[in-house]
């Protein structure tokens, strides 16, 4: 099974916002990044197409859908949305107690935000996801955010949670996992 994970075009927040599960919107390039994202997905042939419903999200997926078939459906799962922030979201950076930014720095693998989640169970919810995906004979596009994929990734490759984070994962990028029995491997990440 081919997985392509697509992360969402530039989102409308202003620098240094924690905006993880909030349904934040993209911004006026979303244009121009949907047409340079198009050429890296033209050669997918009869995708199935899975989004989180953030609308980030939804309507990349969405545009891109349409570009295949209108009949082509776009289906949500809630567990492909970015990590929960909890009280933390839509605040600055700036303007969270730096002690308690600290201490989830220290271990943000498996400490949870305040009435938010870890970065672990955010691993554990999407690994979750491929294992429910069932139609190996099609590729699967997949719209979600930077720590999903970071997390996907990493589980293709076998690495420590802690160091999926050295990935660099860009807006409007692709990156794609294959499963083939009880092996998977990387293609490519951020393309």
């Amino acid at each position: 099974m081919e997985i392509y994970l697509v992360r969402h075009t530039t989102p409308d927040v202003l620098p240094g916002t924690c905006y993880g599960h909030s349904d934040v919107d993209v911004t006026e390039t979303f244009l121009a990044e949907f047409d340079t994202l198009y050429h890296k997905l033209g050669h997918v042939r009869d995708p199935v197409i899975y989004s989180s419903p953030l609308q980030r999200c939804m309507k990349l997926a969405e545009s891109v859908a349409i570009t295949f078939s209108p009949q082509v459906s776009v289906q949500q799962d809630a567990r492909l949305k970015e990590l929960n922030f909890g009280d933390w979201e839509m605040q600055s950076w700036n303007d969270i107690p730096r002690g308690l930014v600290e201490v989830w720095a220290e271990d943000h693998v498996r400490h949870v935000p305040p009435n938010g989640e870890s970065f672990l169970q955010l691993s554990q919810r999407v690994q979750a996801f491929v294992s429910d995906l069932d139609h190996a004979e099609r590729p699967a596009l997949v719209f979600t955010h930077a720590g999903v994929i970071r997390a996907l990734t990493g589980y293709a490759l076998d690495l420590p949670l802690i160091h999926t984070f050295k990935l660099q994962i860009d807006y409007a990028s692709v990156s794609k996992i294959i499963i083939e029995d009880t092996v998977t491997r990387v293609a490519y990440v951020n393309r």
